[in-house]
């Protein structure tokens, strides 16, 4: 069912998105007086289709993209048949240049704007819950895997990021600081300044979602019991603390998982502190390690509400950052920092960031970081992508020289197997993630 709701959500997404793009290369087109012959949003074959005017509008059974096909443009049609006739005052290449290109770039605008707009009421609508720094430091952090590759302990109280401030526990994590050349974490620990290296390849180890980080130390106590389990027939209750196990004592979540961890399948004692007096409660241990309650973690979040007006600078940045991050990992690819296979994702990866159940907020919020994504992707110089028809138009304003409709034709066709090349490795590279994870993990 999981799989089923994110192939939803991916397919109404990219559908919103796409169809966005389509609607503003068709805009753009039609107010320069081109003839827009075909809209689709998805590729064929058609599964319906209704004509106005002098375009046809319709839906493609392949819901992974979309095309608008305007008259006397090489584009993934390579439709040629008309270009040794001379150009017709409504074909796209009889218009000046200056005009092609805002006719190219009036995809990528739209979802631009659109990724705004969206962060922009994200902002506005849901505010933000964050961790304040004090908060995080009255306990400190608890370390994992990756945390503790890089040096950092658990109990570590983090001072500042890179040798700057900062407000809330998410700044120590964000993609700018993960993605920062000779960035560090200064700690206190054991009374003392300790600096912890954030390596280059930072985020190529955090692709691996079977190691973890560091999140913030928590004290808990008991939030649920689920009936029939070995906590419910061992006695534990709504409100409890678990103060120790087998006589060691503990006041953090992290201690009590670790204990627990150590006997899958067996058997422990723990110390219960309920209603001001601690009582010992013998509890068996499922081979999973649990005992089948939630835990209730005590972190005083706080929440802050945005104006619109500050919504609007909030939203926008984020919006950008997006695209700035991607700027930033794609020279860490380049550099070797970041492993292409590890980032690179194709349909079934974009549709993991939606999440396999439905949530409106996750959903809008995938939707304005994809169309951002959209947007940079297409403005590559990649010949096939609007980016490649900037490039040529570009040059041709520079210059004066327009190139010639053989070499955009041969250009498009090169264009195209790289795409096809790209997509079939970030599938293929999405299955083999799965294959991983399913068998070897």
């Amino acid at each position: 069912m999981e799989g089923l709701i994110m192939a939803a959500q991916l397919i109404l997404g990219l559908s919103i998105l796409v169809g966005l793009h389509e609607l503003g290369h068709l805009l753009a087109a039609k107010a320069f007086g081109m003839r827009v012959e075909k809209y689709s949003i998805g590729f064929p074959p058609k599964i319906w289709g209704k004509k106005f005017g002098e375009t046809e509008y319709s839906i493609g059974a392949i819901p992974l993209g979309g095309f608008v096909k305007i008259s006397g443009m090489i584009d993934e049609s390579l439709d040629t048949k008309t270009l040794s006739e001379e150009p017709e005052p409504w074909e796209f290449r009889a218009k000046p240049a200056w005009q092609r290109l805002i006719v190219m770039l009036g995809g990528i605008i739209v979802n631009v704007i659109t990724g705004i707009f969206v962060f922009i009421f994200l902002v506005f609508s849901q505010g933000e819950d964050y961790l304040p720094k004090e908060e995080l430091n009255k306990h400190g952090i608890v370390v994992y895997e990756i945390g503790e590759y890089i040096g950092l302990q658990t109990g570590d109280k983090v001072l500042n990021v890179n040798g700057q401030d900062y407000e809330k526990y998410m700044d120590l994590r964000n993609i700018d600081v993960l993605l920062s050349d000779n960035g560090y974490y200064t700690v206190e620990r054991n009374g003392k300044k300790v600096t912890v290296d954030i390596p280059n390849d930072i985020l190529d180890k955090l692709s691996d979602k079977k190691f973890g980080f560091f999140a913030p130390r928590q004290t808990f106590s008991v939030g649920e019991v689920e009936p029939g389990t070995n906590a419910d027939k061992g006695g534990l209750k709504v409100g409890d603390k678990i103060v120790a196990i087998n006589g060691e004592e503990m006041q953090y979540y992290d201690q009590f998982k670790a204990a627990v961890d150590t006997v899958p399948g067996g058997s422990l004692t723990a110390t219960i502190l309920r209603n001001g007096e601690k009582i010992d409660l013998d509890f068996d241990v499922t081979e999973e390690s649990t005992l089948g309650f939630y835990a209730k973690h005590e972190m005083n979040m706080l929440h802050r509400d945005f104006t619109f007006g500050e919504s609007i600078g909030m939203g926008t940045a984020q919006a950008f950052g997006v695209v700035f991050s991607n700027i930033k990992a794609f020279g860490k690819m380049f550099s070797g920092d970041i492993d292409p296979s590890k980032s690179i994702s194709g349909p079934i990866g974009i549709a993991k960031v939606f999440g396999g159940t439905w949530d409106w907020v996750r959903f809008w919020r995938a939707t304005g970081f994809i169309s951002m994504i959209l947007a940079f992707m297409n403005l590559l110089p990649i010949p096939a992508l609007d980016g490649g028809h900037v490039m040529f138009l570009t040059w041709e304003i520079v210059t004066g020289r327009k190139p010639s409709d053989s070499f955009l034709e041969n250009a498009q066709k090169v264009g195209m197997v790289l795409l096809l090349l790209l997509m079939t490795f970030a599938i293929f590279n999405d299955v083999y993630k799965i294959i991983i994870e399913k068998f070897f993990s």
